[in-house]
């Protein structure tokens, strides 16, 4: 009997990183949601969140299923690529549109795991049992086949404190922790948890979107080793106090600004550019931020504008690609 993968159940965010009563917490990755079937006439379907099709580009995943997983068996997890001791986004991004040869060639270069974190089709349909059942018979299914690389179970934890220890692995980033009711079923709705490491640091303020004395947002850079300001990131929205502290001292350029005929896209990966206000570099921007990165360490999600820090020089501010967030 033909069966389909059911809509994802999503996440909300949340403040704080405590671990409620009832609830089970798990690593937030930073990978590519996905959930993979395997059919009873060894057909395999690995799908995004928004439902395409990635079975093509992730050959190695698509292998694995077939030879370790049982026919009729529906997961949902996370994608993952690991380069240089972190996680790699960028290279799920590359690897998404490579079919055929270029595939297999990008599954060598940089392979592919699985992490599963969710049991959702075992020759019936368990998205009805409360996620403690569902995560037992996931546990069951990885120890009774014995299911190895690139099939990896993701941790679960009902005790705060081994969540908290989870934390310590964002330098690999690792972007935080889900946390999931414990006796919730598998819905289609925001009803999962997500708690996200940030942590506090300095940029360069290089440019704004609306204007230089009504910015909006802000593009931050840091200089590097040769002296070049580089672009690591974009601010979300700022709020009235920052914006109104940042108007006091922000000035145009006074000769030739160092990103001048750059574009900057309007979010990591998209296509559509930002109309920008080029601004004297000189102005240092205290943000918020969390831990994904792409390799050469900017920035891939919006920042949060925090505070103008007219005591820090811009020599203070780290360089870029030093590692600090």
């Amino acid at each position: 009997m033909m069966w389909s993968l059911p809509e994802p159940m999503l996440t909300v965010a949340v403040e704080s990183p405590a671990l409620p009563v009832g609830w089970a917490a798990e690593p937030k990755w930073d990978g590519y949601r996905s959930q993979l079937a395997v059919y009873e006439d060894g057909r395999v379907l690995l799908r995004s969140r928004q439902g395409t099709d990635m079975t093509a580009s992730f050959p190695e995943i698509r292998a694995a299923a077939v030879a370790q997983l049982p026919p009729d068996t529906g997961l949902d997890g996370e994608l993952v690529v690991w380069e240089q001791d972190r996680l790699a986004f960028e290279r799920l991004q590359q690897r998404l549109v490579r079919r055929g040869v270029g595939a297999a060639e990008a599954a060598r270069r940089w392979p592919a795991h699985y992490v599963v974190f969710d049991l959702v089709h075992a020759g019936a349909d368990l998205t009805g049992w409360p996620y403690a059942r569902r995560r037992a018979a996931l546990g069951e299914l990885f120890a009774d086949r014995g299911l190895e690389a690139p099939l990896t179970l993701c941790p679960s934890t009902t005790d705060p404190a081994v969540a908290r220890g989870w934390l310590e692995w964002a330098a690999a980033g690792v972007e935080g922790l889900c946390f999931k009711r414990l006796d919730e079923p598998y819905r289609p709705v925001r009803s999962w948890r997500k708690y996200k490491v940030r942590v506090t640091t300095e940029a360069v303020v290089g440019a704004v979107t609306g204007s230089l004395v009504a910015p909006r947002t802000v593009l931050l850079g840091r200089y590097d080793a040769a002296g070049s300001l580089q672009y690591t990131g974009r601010s979300s929205p700022m709020s009235r106090a920052v914006g109104r502290a940042l108007v006091a001292q922000l000035a145009p350029p006074a000769d030739a600004h160092p990103w001048e005929g750059w574009s900057f896209s309007a979010g990591w990966g998209a296509p559509r550019t930002l109309d920008v206000v080029l601004a004297q570099p000189t102005v240092v921007m205290e943000v918020a931020v969390d831990v994904a990165r792409d390799s050469a360490g900017r920035w891939r999600h919006p920042v949060r504008a925090y505070r103008v820090r007219t005591d820090v020089d811009v020599e203070e501010v780290p360089l870029f690609g030093s590692g600090d967030m």
